[in-house]
């Protein structure tokens, strides 16, 4: 099974495998890829609610790669579709990417070429420089704010 995202729709995605999305995926979309999500859902797409037990899970996945902070609720929605129907998430999105990599959930990219490798993200300072594992507003050493920065 596919989990689409919102890119399977504006690409044309087309597989002969189920496929499914969350009730969100539809809200962006413009006429005639809105017309294709309507088509694809009156035709048997399956269309997912995650538990919430699912979506606390994504959302700790999230702060641990250091994406949680870029993931719209749209995308840790579609994860935690992707993680409860053990599907392939369909998506060019890097950041939903990364994230299922550590849930363990395979990715089909579209238009656009997939990570290929896994990042932690790390925040940092813009006043003093110091760095941090989780994102904060603030820096609590002297108050600038951070920014999200390569591992590597």
């Amino acid at each position: 099974m596919y989990v689409l995202d919102t890119s399977a729709f504006i690409h044309e995605f087309e597989t002969d495998e189920p496929v499914a999305t969350i009730p969100a995926v539809r809200d962006p979309l413009d006429d005639a890829q809105a017309y294709r999500y309507d088509a694809m859902e009156g035709a048997g797409m399956h269309i997912q609610i995650p538990d919430e037990n699912t979506l606390q899970t994504v959302r700790q996945a999230a702060k641990r790669t250091g994406d949680a902070t870029v993931l719209s609720e749209t995308d840790v929605r579609l994860l935690a579709a992707a993680v409860e129907l053990d599907a392939v998430l369909v998506t060019d999105d890097y950041a939903m990417q990364n994230a299922a990599d550590d849930l363990d959930v395979d990715v089909e990219v579209i238009a656009q070429e997939g990570i290929d490798e896994h990042r932690d993200w790390r925040y940092q300072c813009q006043g003093c420089g110091r760095e941090f594992d989780e994102h904060r507003e603030r820096c609590p050493i002297c108050g600038s704010q951070l920014t999200r920065k390569n591992p590597s």
